[in-house]
């Protein structure tokens, strides 16, 4: 059980960090409300068992590809740049929101969550990073059924960390006057446009180096 718990609280450290998926999390929650940012956060976290099961099986090794680096890449700044422009350009329709209520469907945002986390580069490198140090440290030790509960230890931390955030970006929709909630959806949609600049030059980098 102690262990279950450090896996627990990895997920937890995992989760926690602000990165373009938790930012449009965020943003999501601020401007739709609390189900529409936990569908979002489910949308990624199928994106994480995915991932899971590509380093168990062996074939994130494929990952290395120059053209799937350059891919991946390329398509987390395109979606990254659009989101944040389209949240820029959409500021002014927060308030019209936030009295006419939800207009955005729970499966379009599960379904943004997904591919937003699946195309994300940074989330690849992550598992095969972190989820493929804990399988290479347990290899040989640990049995089938006991690295299944070490990935489910995880990924309870990591859906605790997101049901956190989508909870209180709720709650700060509803205290924060429409002229606060633009602010930070602005800076909001700055961060995203700043990961997005930055996949974009990962992405030249990868092909030109």
């Amino acid at each position: 059980m102690d262990s279950m718990f450090t896996y627990i609280f990895l997920g937890i450290s995992m989760a926690a960090t602000i990165g373009p998926v938790k930012t449009v999390l965020l943003n999501t929650g601020l401007k739709n409300g609390f189900f529409h940012a936990w569908f979002f956060s489910l949308g990624a976290i199928a994106t994480d068992i995915i991932y899971m099961f590509i380093v168990y099986f062996g074939i994130g090794q494929f990952v290395n590809s120059i053209w799937l680096k350059t891919i991946l890449w390329s398509f987390g700044c395109f979606v990254l740049l659009y989101t944040g422009i389209e949240s820029l350009l959409s500021l002014h329709k927060i308030e019209m929101d936030s009295k006419t209520g939800k207009r955005t469907r729970l499966r379009q945002s599960i379904m943004t969550g997904f591919f937003m986390s699946f195309l994300n580069p940074l989330t690849i490198l992550f598992w095969l990073g972190i989820y493929g140090s804990i399988l290479a440290k347990n290899a040989g030790i640990s049995t089938g059924y006991e690295i299944i509960l070490v990935s489910i230890a995880i990924l309870i931390g990591i859906i605790f960390v997101d049901f956190i955030y989508a909870f209180l970006s709720s709650v700060a929709r509803k205290l924060l006057s429409t002229k606060l909630l633009k602010t930070v959806s602005f800076f909001s949609a700055l961060l995203m446009i700043g990961f997005g600049i930055y996949f974009g030059k990962q992405a030249y980098q990868v092909l030109f180096q």
